[in-house]
C-alpha cells in the first residue's frame, strides 16, 4: 500500500479514536461527576463502549445495567453481574428489537422509586429497541423501516416518522421513568446534535411535523398525531459529535505534515451527486488533506445490490477522479458499517475505475443498481474497521498529494 493511502487511513483512525464511546463517556463523567448510585442503560451501536466508559468511572455505584446494541457490536463485552446484554436488530428492526423494548420497560419498572438513571444513547437506537402501539405489527414496522432507508429522506425526517409508530420514541419513554432523575449522555449521529433526533428522542418529549409526500400506505400507519409526551426530570448532554472527529482528524493530518483544509459545510443530499462534486473539488483543490462530515442519502432501486451510502459516494467520486494521479478519497461510516454491509466504506483513487473495468464490471451500472460494494471489492478499495465503539455520522477525507512529497 502506498504511503498516501495509509496516511488517509491513519487520519480516519485518529478521528475514530477521539470519539470512542468509552473515552467520551469517561471524560464527560470526569468533567461533571455524578454522585451516588445509578441504574445505567446503554442503547445504540456504541452502547458497549459507552457502558465501559461509565463502568470505569462509576464502578460499584452502578446498581444495575442494561446494554442494548447491534448484533456483533458487543465487542466481547463482559458486562458483569447485575447487567443484562441484548444484541438486537439493525438497520431493520425485528423480533429482537421488540424483545429489547420489553426488557427496557421491565428494567425501568423494576427499579425502585428513588432510583436514578443514566442513559447512554448513540445512533442505531431507533432500530435496536422498540415498543409498538396497539395495531402495529413487527412485520409492518420492518416494511416501513425498509422503505424509509431507501426513500432518500434524511435522518431527521426518518425519525419523525418513526416517532409516530412507537410508544417509547419522541419522549414516550418518560412515562416509564415516572419523574425519576435521569441523566442522558449522547453520541450524536445527526446534524445539529439535536437530542430529540438522536435515537428518535427516547428522552425528549416532542411531536415534529411529518415530511411531505409520504405514500398513502405510510401515511395510514403514522396518521395518529398523538400529543406531546409528559415532561420528566431529564438532562441530556452530547459527549461526542462530528466536530470532535474532524478536529482530531485535522490534528493528525498536521502531525503527518500535510496542509489541512476543513470544510465546514454539512454533507447531505444525494450520495452520487455529492461524490461527483467532491471529486471535482479535489481535482482543482490545493494540496493537502481535505475533511468533510455529514450523512448523504441514496434512493434505492428495486432489487439493490451490495453497498451503502459511503460506497456509493466513493464510487461516484472515483468516476470524477478517473485517470488523475495523486488524489485519494475516503468515505466511511464512523460506526464501522455502511448500510447493510460490514464494510465501513471505501478509499478510492484515480485508478479505481480502471481496476473495476479490468474485471469486466461497469461503474456506471454499479451506481445505477446501488451495487457499488461489488465494484469496489473488485478494485480492492473497500475499507473494513469492524465495530468502532462510536457513531458520529460519516467522514470524507480527501488527499491531494504534493508532487514534491
Amino acid at each position: 500500500m502506498g504511503q498516501p493511502r495509509q496516511d488517509v487511513l491513519t487520519v480516519f483512525a485518529a478521528a475514530l479514536d477521539a470519539v470512542r464511546g468509552d473515552r467520551a463517556v469517561a471524560q464527560a463523567l470526569g468533567e461533571c461527576p455524578l454522585p451516588g448510585d445509578w441504574h445505567v442503560v446503554a442503547i445504540g451501536k456504541a452502547a458497549a463502549a459507552m457502558w465501559q466508559g461509565a463502568s470505569r468511572v462509576l464502578g460499584e455505584r452502578v446498581v444495575a445495567g442494561l446494554v442494548i446494541t447491534k448484533h456483533g457490536h458487543a465487542q466481547g463485552l463482559d458486562a458483569g453481574a447485575g447487567v443484562e446484554l441484548i444484541e438486537s436488530d439493525h438497520p431493520v428492526p425485528g423480533d429482537a428489537s421488540l424483545h429489547a423494548g420489553q426488557r427496557l420497560l421491565a428494567f425501568l419498572d423494576g427499579a425502585p422509586a428513588e432510583a436514578r438513571f443514566l442513559f447512554l444513547i448513540s445512533g442505531g437506537a431507533s432500530s435496536l429497541v422498540e415498543v409498538l402501539p396497539e395495531g402495529m405489527t413487527a412485520t409492518r414496522l420492518a416494511e416501513l423501516t425498509a422503505w424509509l432507508l431507501g426513500s432518500g429522506l434524511d435522518i431527521g425526517q426518518m425519525n419523525a416518522v418513526r416517532k409516530r409508530v412507537s410508544r417509547i420514541k419522541g419522549g414516550g419513554l418518560l412515562h416509564w421513568l415516572r419523574g425519576r432523575e435521569t441523566q442522558g449522555l449522547l453520541i450524536s449521529d445527526v446534524p445539529g446534535d439535536d437530542p430529540g433526533v438522536i435515537g428518535s428522542g427516547l428522552l425528549v418529549p416532542e411531536v415534529v411535523p411529518l415530511p411531505s409526500g409520504l405514500p398513502d400506505w405510510v401515511q395510514e400507519l403514522v396518521e395518529p398525531q398523538g400529543g406531546v409526551a409528559e415532561s420528566g426530570n431529564v438532562t441530556c448532554r452530547v459527549v461526542a459529535n462530528r466536530e470532535r472527529a474532524l478536529e482530531a482528524a485535522a490534528g493528525c493530518a498536521e502531525q503527518l505534515g500535510y496542509p489541512v483544509h476543513v470544510h465546514g459545510e454539512f454533507l447531505d443530499g444525494d450520495a452520487a451527486e455529492t461524490g461527483a462534486s467532491l471529486g471535482e473539488t479535489l481535482r482543482s483543490a490545493d494540496a493537502g488533506i481535505h475533511l468533510w462530515a455529514g450523512e448523504t442519502t441514496v434512493h434505492l432501486p428495486a432489487g439493490p445490490g451490495r453497498g451503502g451510502r459511503n460506497q456509493h459516494l466513493a464510487l461516484a467520486g472515483a468516476r470524477a477522479l478517473a485517470g488523475v494521479a495523486g488524489i485519494y478519497l475516503l468515505a466511511a461510516g464512523t460506526d464501522g458499517t455502511d448500510g447493510p454491509t460490514e464494510d465501513a466504506g471505501a478509499l478510492v483513487d484515480g485508478e479505481t475505475v480502471s481496476r473495476i473495468r479490468l474485471d469486466g464490471l461497469d461503474p456506471e451500472r454499479a451506481l445505477a443498481r446501488a451495487d457499488a460494494g461489488t465494484a469496489l471489492e473488485t478494485a480492492g478499495d473497500l475499507v473494513q474497521t469492524g465495530p468502532t465503539g462510536t457513531n458520529v455520522m460519516d467522514l470524507v477525507i480527501g488527499l491531494k498529494a504534493d508532487a514534491g512529497r
